[in-house]
């Protein structure tokens, strides 16, 4: 753990890896476009006259855990940065109908109601982190910048057909939250989860870039674009477990002041 490390340097840290790879990739490289094959997924299957049938059906994982988690926000009083976690919820459960929109019709104008949603989900849950870890204040005015960065970002690639921003905003923040979770403390505990998360979402891109590969082994069976659907899900599936352990008096008298 790097807690010990001055306050100052730590946020300096901080916002480097935040901000230091989109200044790199903006002055080294120039415009990436979409790949028009980025759309040719390997399991294109039409099953119950519907195409792409499990690439689409399996966006139901992002709907179950969207839904547990504002069921929980609904229904219990949730400590934390909670306005944040309410929208990195909602993001999720947006994700499966953009994704399953997408997946019916692969094309770039599709895949920008994908991409929305998961850039909303990205940034709620950056803000919350940050909320949670660097300073509680700061949720009020950093999350409606995080959404509005987030949401431009696809705007941007949809009219200029380059993905810079986009990318910077899908690993940027991640970059800086592995960094977060090593250098500061926590306000409340469980955090296991979120390292467990981590690794799924790890998982989740490995299938994205091996979905011929994994078509082919299966022997047809699943590809996988389809399994990454579904690591992907139970990425925010342990961040739900995380804030409903949350819930128990154990982790009550755990909570530590901000």
């Amino acid at each position: 753990m790097l807690t010990r490390t001055p306050a100052k340097s730590r946020n300096l840290t901080f916002g480097l890896l935040m901000l230091a790879p989109l200044v790199v990739v903006f002055v080294t490289m120039g415009p990436i476009a979409q790949d028009s094959a980025y759309h040719g997924l390997a399991d294109g299957r039409t099953l119950f006259g519907i195409p792409n049938f499990v690439n689409v059906a399996t966006n139901v994982g992002f709907l179950v855990v969207g839904a547990l988690g504002l069921h929980l926000f609904f229904t219990a009083r949730v400590p934390g940065a909670t306005r944040s976690w309410a929208v990195f919820f909602l993001g999720i459960l947006l994700i499966a109908f953009g994704s399953a929109h997408y997946h019916l019709h692969p094309t770039h104008e599709t895949l920008v109601w994908d991409r929305l949603p998961m850039t909303i989900a990205l940034m709620a849950l950056f803000s919350a982190l940050v909320a949670e870890h660097v300073s509680p204040d700061a949720e009020r005015k950093l999350l409606p910048v995080a959404l509005a960065t987030g949401i431009f970002s696809v705007v941007w690639w949809y009219y200029s057909d380059d993905l810079r921003f986009y990318a910077w905003v899908q690993f940027g923040p991640l970059a800086a939250t592995l960094y977060m979770l090593l250098a500061y403390a926590g306000r409340y505990p469980h955090r296991g989860y979120l390292a467990l998360g981590i690794v799924f979402y790890a998982i989740a891109k490995v299938c994205e870039f091996a979905d011929g590969a994994i078509f082919s082994a299966t022997a047809g069976a699943i590809s996988g674009h389809s399994l990454k659907h579904l690591a992907a899900a139970l990425a925010p599936l342990c961040v739900y477990l995380m804030l409903r352990a949350r819930l128990t008096p154990y982790s009550a008298s755990l909570r530590q002041s901000p």
